[in-house]
């Protein structure tokens, strides 16, 4: 991988740079998703089984110490990814997801041969790398006049992925694999289709002038530059990344422990519920957001991406209203607020900063910003899972669920208006086509 994916020269990049728009989307999503996709076989197959059977360790429940020693992992990725993801030269990205891949397998792999109490150390080393993953990948598809559908595809990929690594981690245990191997073995089965779908990536060809034009130029943002544009638009983004914050610990929160939640109403001898809760959950989330692409303006498409947010937050609280009314059945109601989760959460990784940097008409990388959240956001979720150990221990995992659902509901809906009001103030009109 010598060639910088700069240069059109290799036949693959020649040839995409000469395709209409749909074939262009399906290879750079199906790239994208796939690459994601498989990154959550090192993530997540851990979370599937309950680890009753072991000591609890200084004073957590086994599995919330793996959870959160990954959780501090993946969180200090997100803080230094601030400053790598921005910075970052597109040609490094390849080698990047590689040696990253390479070092959350190889944690897995001593978690394997370690007795359990270093089993948090290892899930600390997986964090680790794998918080630069979203940020290396996604850096392939901003910046594009289609960024909404490739941001979509992309993110449709852990919607799902979660769900089926799950299942699958689960099915190895049935067949006989050991459950400290387990997490290692589903990544081994991951990492061929890893590696190609990296290469794949490469051989994308960069941004048109178009491009760059509807969208303004993507470039690497230095200190002077990420700090300017925090200053400019100080008041929104404080809003932004503070509702991200528990936006992302619910989301977390409902991911991690579903193995519980899904117990508790009633469907614990149901692997494959893990899998097929998701995929309506991901086609609707799909559907939405790609058809953001319609609207031209950017800051018109920048206040409508604020309304799908907060319309997400609505259906997590009044879904929730329902199910404790007798109107919902309990999956209904998992589904339903995964949905609205997932609604208010997948346009930060994807579409809102894009569309936010071209309404103001800032040059930078939304990258910067997509990490900024992020490293944020996932403090909430370690806040979540301390205060569920230490201060909700007592609350049935239902009741818990339900509680944090009203919460997240009403006050994300608080944020996402005032950040509306704030940046629609900020922004000037500047559509996509002259």
């Amino acid at each position: 991988m010598s060639q910088s994916p700069m240069s059109p020269r290799h036949p693959i990049t020649q040839w995409l740079s000469k395709q209409e728009s749909l074939i262009f989307s399906i290879y750079a999503i199906g790239a994208a998703f796939s690459c994601y996709f498989c990154m959550y076989a090192f993530r997540k197959p851990y979370t599937a089984i309950g680890y009753g059977s072991y000591e609890t360790l200084w004073g957590l429940d086994y599995k919330i110490a793996l959870i959160l020693a990954q959780l501090f992992g993946y969180t200090l990725s997100k803080f230094v990814g601030i400053k790598v993801i921005s910075e970052l030269n597109p040609k490094w990205r390849p080698l990047a997801l590689l040696g990253f891949i390479g070092v959350a397998e190889l944690s897995l792999i001593g978690f394997a041969l370690t007795p359990p109490e270093y089993g948090p150390l290892f899930m600390f080393i997986n964090g680790l790398p794998l918080g630069m993953i979203w940020g290396l990948v996604f850096g392939f598809l901003e910046g594009r006049k289609l960024t909404e559908v490739l941001g979509a595809g992309l993110s449709a990929s852990y919607i799902i992925a979660s769900g089926f690594v799950k299942s699958a981690g689960r099915g190895l245990i049935d067949w006989g694999i050991d459950e400290r191997w387990m997490p290692a073995t589903t990544g081994a089965l991951f990492l061929i289709p890893f590696l190609l779908c990296v290469y794949l990536l490469y051989r994308l060809p960069p941004p048109t002038a178009e491009d760059e034009a509807l969208r303004t130029k993507r470039v690497p943002m230095d200190s002077a530059a990420r700090w300017a544009f925090l200053k400019e638009s100080a008041v929104g983004l404080i809003l932004l990344t503070t509702l991200y914050i528990f936006l992302t610990a619910y989301r977390d929160f409902r991911d991690n422990f579903a193995a519980e939640i899904w117990a508790a109403i009633g469907y614990q001898d149901t692997p494959e519920i893990f899998t097929l809760s998701e995929l309506p959950i991901a086609f609707v989330v799909l559907v939405t957001l790609a058809l953001l692409v319609k609207v031209k303006d950017n800051r018109r498409a920048m206040m409508v991406v604020h309304g799908v947010m907060m319309s997400g937050c609505a259906l997590i609280g009044g879904s929730t209203l329902l199910f404790e009314w007798g109107y919902l059945s309990g999956a209904a109601w998992m589904i339903t607020v995964g949905l609205g989760a997932y609604l208010a959460y997948v346009p930060y990784g994807s579409m809102l900063f894009d569309r936010l940097l071209a309404a103001l008409g800032a040059a930078g990388t939304a990258g910067f910003m997509i990490y900024v959240t992020d490293a944020f956001g996932y403090i909430g979720s370690i806040g979540i899972n301390l205060y569920k150990n230490f201060g909700g221990g007592d609350i049935s995992w239902r009741v818990f669920f339900v509680q944090l659902s009203y919460f997240t509901s009403l006050f994300c809906t608080i944020c996402f208006i005032g950040s509306m009001i704030y940046f629609s103030k900020k922004s000037t009109s500047r559509p996509e086509r002259a």
